[in-house]
């Protein structure tokens, strides 16, 4: 008979150790799944609200996942702080490992922050002729750690959004027009009035060159071995480069037919005359 009470007795004092603790792991319990549901909702909440806002996309599924992230850090240190862990050490803990893991990924994080600026303030977009940092090229692809640039002959340069940043960034797409600036050089002994009118003509001919802005044809310089013209045109920005090529390459040919020099850079030396009986 003792046995069995001393029995029960045991029993009654499990029950009063585990019945806290159950009620503290359901308790916990119930916290961690209504908090990963809140956090899911509070992302889809934002994410749409960014959609609505017309933000890209990769930008809203990135910051969708850092504010997940963030949300349910916080849900398991207050699950935790229900089983009686001191959340204060958890959250110490979970601050050094980010801390570590932040100054391990350092240029990567780096390159992080440049890509939200990226999409953010859209100094270009794909499609846009850029010049970043002496390499030019076409936007292929605009991701959260580095913009894929494709060259004019065909390669895939992959630059990292830090050094996008960090560098001057040239967009030639960025407005509709663009001016062509031509230096034509002509020989001293060439007919100055000519070459202006055959200059002209071939600017007046070109269809691409557009009537406004108003296109012209000036003396630039008289440099050392020849007159130079700054020749000036507005067009498309997509049809800067060919136009610019084929206008050239008219302009030497009607040089030629006309017989207008384009001399090449030269010096005329004079050498002293010896003295009478030297």
């Amino acid at each position: 008979m003792d046995f069995s009470l001393d029995r029960i007795g045991e029993a009654s004092q499990w029950v009063d150790l585990a019945l806290p603790l159950g009620v503290r792991l359901v308790s916990a319990l119930a916290i961690f799944v209504v908090g990963k549901w809140l956090a899911g909702l509070l992302v889809r909440l934002l994410q749409g609200a960014m959609r609505r806002g017309k933000i890209d996309e990769t930008l809203t599924s990135f910051l969708g996942n850092v504010a997940y992230g963030v949300a349910l850090a916080i849900v398991v240190i207050s699950a935790l702080g229900q089983l009686g862990v001191n959340t204060t050490s958890a959250a110490a803990v979970l601050g050094g490992a980010a801390l570590a893991i932040g100054l391990s990924l350092q240029g990567q994080l780096s390159s992080l922050a440049a890509g939200v600026m990226i999409i953010l303030f859209r100094p270009f977009k794909v499609g846009d002729v850029v010049e970043i940092g002496g390499i030019l090229g076409t936007v292929d692809e605009i991701k959260i750690i580095h913009c894929i640039l494709k060259t004019p002959d065909n390669q895939i340069v992959v630059v990292p959004n830090s050094s996008v940043t960090g560098n001057t960034i040239t967009n030639f797409s960025a407005l509709p027009t663009r001016r062509i600036d031509l230096t034509i050089g002509i020989g001293y002994g060439s007919d100055l009035l000519q070459a202006k009118r055959i200059l002209d003509r071939l600017l007046a001919e070109e269809k691409r060159i557009l009537a406004q802005p108003e296109r012209s044809v000036q003396v630039k310089e008289l440099a050392d071995s020849s007159v130079n013209f700054a020749v000036r045109g507005w067009v498309n920005s997509g049809d800067w480069w060919a136009t610019r090529c084929d206008l050239t390459e008219r302009i030497k040919l009607a040089f030629d037919a006309e017989g207008i020099e384009i001399p090449f850079p030269q010096m005329t030396v004079h050498l002293p005359t010896p003295p009478t009986g030297a």
